[in-house]
């Protein structure tokens, strides 16, 4: 009987279990594929969704607004896929990733407007307009912002520039009362 484990037969136990003699070798494959399906689904379903972070994402130094509806992109699964699969990227939003000091284009389907941060949110380099298919890296950032194209130059961003991260209040909060007329 081959040793058990938390996600079911251990690897070794399946190939020391008997020798290979033809017959138990399709049992051992089914038993090995078993535990690795085991393992991956407790690696990647293991540990809830969390809900979506929306910031607002302001310029201190200019006074301006980058983004309304900033996505954070801090677990594996979010800063893995990025803004990939998506047809562009409506102004006001964006994806800031942490950490992360490089970044890709390739497979995207529109450009991006790139800023890197240090880890006290100042600017360390900025990328207009960045098309597909293109990399892009800053080695002193320790985030990335991946925003709509022309954000940067509309919002007059520039190297050395403080941001300021906000939450983005509920929408029960920020809806006006109707006027009775």
């Amino acid at each position: 009987m081959p040793a058990l484990c938390e996600f079911g037969p251990t690897p070794q136990s399946l190939w020391a279990a008997t020798p290979d003699s033809g017959k138990n070798r399709g049992h051992r494959m089914n038993e090995l594929g078993r535990f690795f399906r085991g393992l991956w689904g407790r690696l990647t379903l293991g540990s809830p969704a969390r809900p979506v972070t929306l910031l607002k994402v302001s310029n201190l130094t200019r006074h301006t607004v980058l983004a309304t509806r900033m996505a954070v992109a801090d677990q594996g699964e979010t800063r893995r896929k990025g803004l990939l699969g998506r047809k562009g990227l409506p102004p006001g939003e964006g994806l800031w990733i942490i950490p992360c000091e490089a970044v890709h284009t390739f497979g995207m389907q529109f450009s991006i407007d790139l800023v890197y941060l240090d880890r006290k949110n100042r600017i360390r380099k900025l990328r207009s307009e960045v098309p597909p298919w293109r990399l892009s890296a800053c080695l002193t950032a320790h985030s990335v912002m991946e925003l709509a194209p022309g954000t940067i130059r509309n919002s007059r961003t520039e190297p050395g520039d403080i941001l300021e991260f906000a939450s983005e209040p509920s929408a029960k909060e920020s809806c006006e009362p109707e006027l009775e007329v």
